[in-house]
Formats: structure tokens, sequence, C-alpha cells
């Protein structure tokens, strides 16, 4: 405290007693005024003593507080031109109205007063224009993270660009893990000698240990047909640059000795425990087996997973040893449960009900009552012509129930089997999924990100042509009570015969041994024919949404309806079909209004084009030759755009490969 504060402050006691002195004076001139008087006069001097210093502290005081007040102004400019934070002013035109000298300091101009946010950094508009509060920006290669302070159309900048590139380091150098599988490995070598075999192992192993040296990676192999990589995120970041070339170098030269090899990749990132990479690399691993293998899957503890390559036809590896075993395993729990109930997707189609059926069948050969859940609004017309024909059949018939029925008949114990699809989003009703723990999943597609939880056992083959193909496999090995009626065979090969079209797309051996096996069990193939009839209308409609194909790309043909045009799923499906039968088209996609108010892109390609990846761009999915995405709250043109980018990217990512 200044002195002249202490002085003040020790004052005001000495006036509260010349208050009362002078009160004993008056009381006394009652008595004795000419000493009263003398008291009176000796007190005169003490006050002229005080009025001066009363005078010279308040002097003082004003001079303090000039002193201060110039002070703190003198801090305030310095804070506000020579602090290392940029302060920026603008307008409601988005024009600055003043600037402090270090945030004008990264910019080449002389002044920035005047000008428009538009020309000298538009990247903030989008901040202001929604009033984010804050948020990190580059501005002249510097990091900076931006407030934003609305009501005074202020901006402050701080700059983090060495806490950033810290934070970079660190993102970089955690640790990742990857398991790499040789998926073919056992049935390329089953047949080979033990120099030729030792001679592929030296060749593979060669490969990858240069592809490890040249990007610093540690890589180790622990069995005949996997091997395991350390590497950081950094790494990581490069290899996914390059869409991961080791793909397509191990299965080119490897072909060049007449064994093609493909490499299946599961990648584990974004922790920093060991376990944790670990158990996300096997996870990761097992989705891209489950897609078909021959690509790179990298989980994130967000559930996220990143997919690269898949771009060759997966070779059928499935065997009949394991159809039996997962037939009998299937048998096992429907003889534990009380009753079966099965599900296919929304909007099912052929596959979806043929194989709902045979699971049915394979309930009652074990002579367990099965319910197949339908919505009788959400068919194409196709299978409202099974459906007529199953209802002349009463006791089929009587099976399928709606899913109001199925939640009110099932227990505890009631096992739930999923064909067609693997996805929670797409069963005909999530209720009943949620209410059923016991659960099986049979399906034919290629993994995605999005799968049911917690089932008992999954039968997920990318390489059969359809779920009905499967689930024929099953019908061979189960008890041999009763026969199939030909309406059941002739929906298995309803929705084998609709998913290959006509045995000409995905068909394996064992397709058509299935096949063969249903028409020997009476399957009526002039029905099939009957089942996929189609009216005038039907075909005028998609008629009109071919005219408006364009090649956007060489072989690559898109077809788009327009907004006042709503067509369903299967008559998009069918003019991208339809499209791929034309000369010099390897790939073809159509995009129609959906009836649901959403926009539907169907795909289809020859193999030259893996249409999955270019869908699951677009949040969709499916296989490398067939696939499809819904998208709402856009147009038809938006649509358009961004399917146009997504091819754009597919292929600049395969230039780059």
């Amino acid at each position: 405290m200044p002195a002249f504060l202490e002085k003040r402050s020790i004052r005001y006691p000495f006036y509260g007693l010349i208050g009362v002195t002078v009160v004993l004076l008056i009381c006394l001139s009652l008595y004795n005024w000419i000493l009263s008087l003398a008291g009176l006069l000796l007190m005169v001097f003490p006050l002229y003593y005080m009025f001066l210093i009363e005078n010279r502290q308040r002097k003082e005081m004003e001079e303090y507080i000039s002193t201060l007040s110039y002070r703190v102004k003198k801090v305030g400019e310095e804070a506000l031109l020579g602090m290392p934070i940029g302060i920026m002013l603008i307008n409601d035109e988005f024009t600055i109205e003043w600037t402090n000298p270090f945030l004008s300091s990264y910019f080449d101009k002389e002044t920035l007063v005047g000008s428009s946010l538009y020309d000298v950094a538009d990247h903030l508009l989008p901040l202001i224009k929604q009033e984010v509060e804050t948020e990190i920006i580059t501005l002249h290669d510097r990091k900076f993270r931006v407030i934003h302070k609305p009501e005074e159309r202020l901006l402050y900048f701080f700059d983090v660009t060495e806490q950033a590139e810290i934070e970079k380091m660190y993102q970089e150098e955690r640790t990742a893990i990857a398991i790499i599988f040789l998926d073919n490995y056992d049935d390329l070598t089953q047949g080979m000698d033990d120099q030729m075999r030792g001679s592929v192992n030296n060749m593979v192993t060669s490969i990858l240990n240069k592809w490890a040296n040249e990007n610093g990676i540690f890589i180790k192999r622990i069995s005949s047909e996997r091997f395991i990589a350390v590497f950081n995120e950094g790494i990581l970041q490069s290899l996914e640059k390059g869409k991961f070339t080791i793909l397509d170098d191990v299965r080119e030269m490897t072909a060049k000795q007449n064994v093609s090899f493909t490499l299946s990749i599961g990648i584990g990132t974004g922790v920093s425990s060991l376990p944790e990479l670990g158990f996300y690399a096997q996870s990761s691993l097992d989705l891209a087996l489950g897609r078909g293998g021959d690509q790179v899957a990298i989980k994130q503890p967000n559930g996220k997973v990143r997919f690269y390559g898949g771009k060759t036809n997966p070779i059928e590896k499935r065997t009949r040893v394991r159809a039996r075993v997962i037939s009998h395993a299937i048998r096992d729990l429907i003889v534990a449960s009380d009753k079966v109930i099965i599900m296919g997707h929304k909007n099912p189609d052929m596959d979806s009900i043929g194989s709902g059926i045979g699971i049915y069948k394979v309930a009652e050969m074990n002579q367990k009552d099965a319910y197949i859940v339908v919505n009788m609004q959400e068919m194409d017309s196709g299978v409202k012509r099974l459906m007529d024909e199953i209802r002349s059949q009463e006791k089929l018939f009587s099976r399928f129930i709606g899913p109001e029925e199925a939640l009110e008949i099932s227990t505890d114990k009631t096992l739930l089997v999923i064909v067609d699809t693997h996805k929670p989003s797409l069963v005909m009703e999530e209720r009943i999924l949620n209410k059923i723990d016991h659960k099986i999943v049979i399906d034919h597609h290629r993994r995605g990100e999005d799968f049911i939880a917690n089932p008992l056992l999954v039968y997920m083959e990318p390489y059969a042509s359809s779920t009905s193909e499967l689930v024929t496999e099953f019908l061979e090995y189960q008890p041999k009570r009763g026969k199939i009626e030909v309406v059941e065979a002739t929906a298995l090969l309803a929705g084998i015969i609709v998913d290959t079209k006509s045995f000409t797309l995905r068909t394996g051996s064992r397709t058509f041994d299935a096949a063969s096996y249903l028409r020997a069990h009476g399957a009526d193939t002039i029905l099939v024919q009957k089942f996929l009839k189609e009216d005038v209308d039907t075909y005028i409609r998609r008629s009109k949404l071919i005219e408006s194909v364009q090649f956007y790309r060489e072989g690559i043909a898109i077809a788009a309806g327009t907004e006042d045009e709503i067509n369903d799923q299967v008559l998009i499906a069918q003019a991208a079909d339809t499209l791929l039968t034309m000369n010099g088209v390897l790939a073809s996609f159509v995009i129609s209004r959906r009836a649901e108010g959403m926009i539907g892109i169907s795909a289809r390609s020859l193999g030259n084009v893996n249409v999955q990846v270019i869908m699951e761009s677009l949040q969709g999915g499916g296989h490398l030759t067939n696939a499809a995405t819904q998208l709402s709250g856009i147009t038809i043109d938006e649509a358009e755009l961004q399917l146009k980018q997504v091819i754009d990217d597919y292929f600049e990512g395969s230039k780059k490969e």
C-alpha cells in the first residue's frame, strides 16, 4: 500500500479525538469561558497542520491515480498491439475493420483493413456463418485456434502450430499391429512336393520382407499361412495413400510362377494397449476374410472400418466338409429349441423367400415347428406371384406370419435364423432381433461393418451364388423325413436363378450341383419363368430409365431418372442388369427416386470394376459385381454428382496402385 494511503488510514481516529475535545470545550465554556477560549486557541495549530497534510495527500493521490491510469492504458495498448495473439474485427458484410499487427504479419498485404474475408481468408466464413465458438484453421502454413465472438464480430487467433506438430508426431508414432494371412495357401500347396512348397514359401516371404524393409515395418512369419507385422501410424498413413500395393504385388508376382496367392490383412490401430491392438487386428482380419479376402481391413476403437483392395472375384473356398459340419451344427441348434423363426431382409426377393423356405424344410425334417416372417405389403411382383403359388399349399402358406405374430409366439427357447442379410438395419423386423437371444446368420454377401450382435452360429460364404444355394446344401445332410415339395424346391431354384442372372454371374460348380439337387426333387423351371414374368408397364418404365443412359468414363454407364419418377428397387436393379448386357459396358449405375422418399442407386459390373467398393463409399454395399445403396436428403442431380466423384476416386486410386 502507498505510504500516503497508510497515513490516511491513521488520520481518521485523530479526527475523532478532535471532535471529542471540541465537545468537552463547549461544555467547559458553560463554567469558565476564558479557559475554554484558551483551549480552543490551542486547537487551531493542530487543525491547521492537519489541513496542510490533507492538502498534500490529496495531491499525491491525484498524481498516483493519474500515473496508474496511464500505466493501465499503456499495458492495454501493449497487450492489444504487442502480444502474440491475433485479433480481427469484422462487419456484417464480412469486411475487415481492424486487425492487430501480430495477425497482419501473416499476410502479404500491407493492411487488411477494408479487405473482404472472401478474398483473404474465405475458410473463416463457415466458422462465422455457423457461429462456431472455436475451431482450428490453417493460415499460411500455420495452425491457429480461432475463438469467435459473434456479438462483437470479433475473432481471436492463437498460434498452435507447435502444439499441432507435437500432436501429429504423437499420432504418427503410435503403434499399429497387422496380421497378414495367405488366403489360399492350403489349397495351392496341397498337391506340391516339398521342394516346390519351399520355393513358393521363400518367394512369398521374400516379397513381404522387401515390402517391409522399404516401408520400415517389422514382419515375422508365425505359421505357414500367417505373418505378424508391427509399425507405426505414420507408416500406416503412407500405406493407405498407396492403397496397399502389396496386395497386387503378391498376386501378380506369384501368378508368374503359376500359383496366384492372395493376401488378407487385418490391422489394429487407434489404442495404446497392445492386447487391444491385437484384438482389433484379428477382428479386422476376420472381417476381411468374411468379405472374400484379397483385401485390407483397418478397424478402429470407434467401430469404423476402412477397406482397401478386394478388386478380384473371390475364389470358391468352401468345401463339402464345412457345409456338412455347419448343417449338423444347425440341426443341433434346431433340435435344442422349441420353435424356429426365420427372417430375411426388408423388401424380400426370391433368394430371401427361397432360402427361408429351405430353412423351414430343415426344421421340419428335424420335427420342429418353423415360421417365416414376411410383410405382404413389401413384395415385388415376382415374389407376389411366388406367394400366390404358395397360397395353394395350405400347410406351407400357414407357416408365413407377420412380425407382430412372430413377437407373440417367440420364447426364451426360440431360435431365430436370419437369411440373406447380416445387417441389423436391413432385417424384416429389428424388434424380433432384439427379443430373441439365440440367433443364426446365413448369408452370401460380403461382410460389412454393421453386423448382427452375438449370433450362436455364422455361415457367411461370399463365394456362393446365393443364400438359397447354401441352404440347399444343408438339405442334403438332414434326416430324410418327408419329401421336398415341388413348390419348395422351385422357390429355392428361383432364388439361385435370380441371383445368378440365370447362371451367368457368380456361378460356380457348387451352384450347378445345388440346382441339380433341386431339379431332381421336382423343381419346375417353367414355374420359375412364370414367377419372373413382368408386365408391360414395368417393361416400359425400365426402358424409359435406360433411355437416360450416358457414358461417364470408358465402359461406365450411368442412367438417372427424374425427380417426379418413382421406382422400386427391383426395377432399378433390373435396369442396371439390362445396361450391363449392352456392348461396351463394363459397369452400370442406375439412379432413381424410391417410393420411401430416398434415392436408390443400383450398380452392376462384369468383374473389371469393383462396384462394392464404390457403393461402400456411399454407405452401401454388396458384391464385387452387384451392389447398391440408398441416399436420403438429396436430389437426383446431387446423387449423380456424388457417384461420379466416388467413381473418380476409385479410378484415380487404381492408377496410383
